[in-house]
């Protein structure tokens, strides 16, 4: 138990999962799925690092939360108000998904790295509307 909680973050992972719950108490819709879109970022890259460093236990665990936060935005999408938008916010999540499937199949940090240049786009430009 103490060496899985020291390998995925120990106290830095317990000081962002305060960082994050900051963030989220009193946040508009709005800026809770830019939160959603700036922690999946953050995941793409810590699963990327840990593809290139061989860190098995720190992939699964990025991973695991690449997923969630991609079902997350998914579960999310209204598609009768949101129409083609949601239908292609949509397209994007299967593809990034897709892409964090092979990259951790594969051990290939260049599929994640794609993901999450599809994500950051996506965020940016979710940022600039609101």
């Amino acid at each position: 138990m103490y060496a899985r909680s020291m390998h995925s973050g120990g106290a830095g992972a317990q000081y962002r999962a305060i960082d994050v719950t900051s963030k989220i108490e009193g946040a508009s819709p709005h800026r809770l799925v830019a939160i959603l879109y700036e922690e999946l970022v953050q995941a793409l890259s810590t699963m990327k690092l840990a593809i290139r460093r061989v860190d098995s236990l720190r992939q699964r665990d990025a991973q695991a939360r690449v997923l969630l936060i991609v079902q997350s935005l998914d579960s999310s999408l209204d598609f009768s108000r949101g129409g083609e938008i949601a239908s292609a916010l949509s397209s994007v999540y299967s593809e990034v998904r897709r892409l964090t499937l092979l990259g951790g199949k594969g051990q290939d940090a260049d599929a994640i790295d794609r993901g999450q240049k599809l994500i950051a786009e996506i965020a940016e430009a979710w940022n600039q509307i609101g």
